[in-house]
């Protein structure tokens, strides 16, 4: 926490990259199919301790397709020769537990939603 917070305050510019999308965020993901820590925007002050006021911008970055390893709502799953293409051309395997992803199209509304947060 000092080193980040001591670097900003010396003008340093900081690149912070999150691992998961913001329906595993333990706030405002979709409970119980979450993980245990805060995915989104507050993540950089619960996770890092930079403050919320110290982060100039944000990008987010989108698949052109949608995937969720194990279980919980999907409503654009492709469970399908459709769904399995876009597996294997993607490589969506689950990086620690090497599940295979589900996956379907991209889903607009939560492309929304995750902007928000």
């Amino acid at each position: 926490i000092l080193l980040i917070n001591d670097e900003y305050k010396a003008g340093k510019r900081i690149l912070l990259e999150g691992a998961n999308a913001a329906l595993l965020d333990i706030d405002f993901g979709t409970y119980p199919m979450v993980t245990a820590s805060s995915t989104c925007h507050g993540g950089i002050s619960t996770g890092v301790g930079l403050a919320s006021p110290f982060v100039n911008t944000r990008i987010g970055v989108v698949k052109a397709y949608t995937t969720r390893v194990g279980h919980g709502p999907f409503p654009t799953e492709q469970n399908n020769e459709y769904g399995d293409h876009l597996g294997e051309v993607g490589h969506e395997f689950g990086t620690t537990t090497g599940r295979k992803r589900r996956c379907g199209w991209l889903d607009i509304p939560l492309v929304q939603y995750s902007n928000l947060l």
